[in-house]
């Protein structure tokens, strides 16, 4: 199979993701909520509020803005208000008037950044003094301005779209722990991008260990240890995985509530006594998607040159969730174009036909192809005529 065949055969994947479901919450009110349930969890293990007051450290100043803002904005205070079990929305700042000479800005800033680009946005600090540097905590190590941020803000923007879209997910840090080069997080309240990863080293410990540089959504960056991440990922009970766009299993053994039924992908074998089927009957099928149901299908099948004029069998079905049935079905023929059955039939008419649908292979690289489309593969993967098998490219 060619490059550009294999071009091709991964476009027509594309199209087999499953249809876009709207979340119940979007991503930016996710982490909204999960900025106030620090605050919350800050409440409950000091019996108080954060305040603004100097000697305090800079998660408590941090949590002390943060709150602020969540309180003038309208939008915020819907959201949080079922979530406010402590009454922290209602009550107003004791300490209004903040110090500006108190407060750091780029410290905060660099701890809370910004959940979008708007001005109004819940992450916007005024009323504070800007500093180079400080270490925010020990996992997260220093945040620098990122000086080429303007190549990863397209990704950031393209990232949250998806979210939004619910082409990508979140989850939950921990059955996953592995990070790689080009992965994304939410770390803090912050979309968190690996861009790079250094050569792997053994610490004092005698465990692996890698330098990363990793871009954060608010235009700063880090160059933290992979193991300094994931501690952090682990710590932040709000630390989240954002996953890689998918089309998902095709054919999956678990139906979600709201999946829609799109069809069944069929194989058939014919029953003719045409010479050139009977000696061949069992590596002869045909393979076909139907939307309505499959004995409709098949019930005038011997009047039906796509049929070879003759009765066939049904050898194996698998139901479709959510899928294109066309494009699935150009695809598999797609795959096993070159043993396609090569073989004229003339209708009750005379008139000859040549059927498009009918493959002399195997029933066994029939289900490898639809196994190797389940689990996103098949574009690795060639038939071989030769061997009668699909073989990797």
């Amino acid at each position: 199979m060619s490059e550009h065949d294999l071009d091709e055969l991964r476009a027509e994947l594309d199209g087999f993701a499953k249809p876009k479901k709207k979340a119940a919450l979007t991503a930016r009110e996710e982490r909204i909520i999960a900025g106030f349930e620090d605050i919350q969890r800050f409440v409950e293990e000091n019996g108080r509020p954060p305040s603004h007051g100097e000697d305090g450290d800079i998660f408590e100043r941090l949590y002390a803005v943060r709150l602020d803002r969540l309180r003038e904005l309208t939008e915020c205070r819907e959201l949080l208000t079922p979530f406010d079990r402590q009454g922290l929305l209602g009550a107003a700042s004791s300490e209004a008037d903040i110090d500006a000479e108190a407060i750091d800005y780029e410290a905060l800033r660099a701890e809370l950044g910004s959940v979008t680009d708007q001005a109004a946005d819940i992450t916007e600090l005024r009323h504070v003094k800007s500093r180079a540097e400080i270490r925010a905590a020990e996992e997260i190590a220093n945040r620098q301005p990122c000086d080429d941020f303007d190549r990863f803000k397209p990704l950031f923007k393209q990232i949250q779209a998806e979210l939004d879209e619910g082409d990508r997910e979140t989850r939950p840090f921990g059955k996953d722990a592995e990070i790689k080069k080009g992965d994304f997080f939410i770390l803090g309240g912050q979309i968190a991008h690996v861009a790079e990863m250094g050569e792997e080293f053994v610490t004092d410990y005698e465990r692996k260990d890698r330098r990363l540089r990793v871009i954060y959504s608010n235009g700063t960056e880090s160059d933290l240890l992979l193991r300094s991440l994931q501690r952090a990922l682990y710590k932040d009970e709000a630390g989240r995985r954002i996953t890689d766009p998918s089309a998902g299993p095709l054919f999956s053994s678990k139906v979600e509530d709201d999946d829609t039924e799109s069809g069944t992908i069929y194989v058939l074998r014919s029953l003719s006594d045409h010479p050139d089927i009977a000696t061949e009957r069992e590596l002869i099928h045909k393979i076909g998607v139907t939307g309505g149901k499959l004995e409709t299908r098949l019930a005038n099948a011997k009047l039906d040159p796509t049929f070879l004029m003759a009765e066939v069998e049904v050898v194996a079905t698998y139901k479709l969730y959510n899928i294109n049935r066309t494009k699935l079905e150009n695809l598999i023929h797609r795959i096993f174009a070159s043993a396609r059955l090569d073989l004229d039939i003339r209708d009750r008419f005379g008139h000859p036909i040549k059927p498009r649908e009918w493959f002399l292979v195997p029933l066994d690289a029939i289900n490898e192809a639809v196994e190797r489309i389940q689990d996103g593969t098949i574009a690795d993967f060639s038939y071989d005529p030769s061997t009668a098998s699909l073989k990797r490219n």
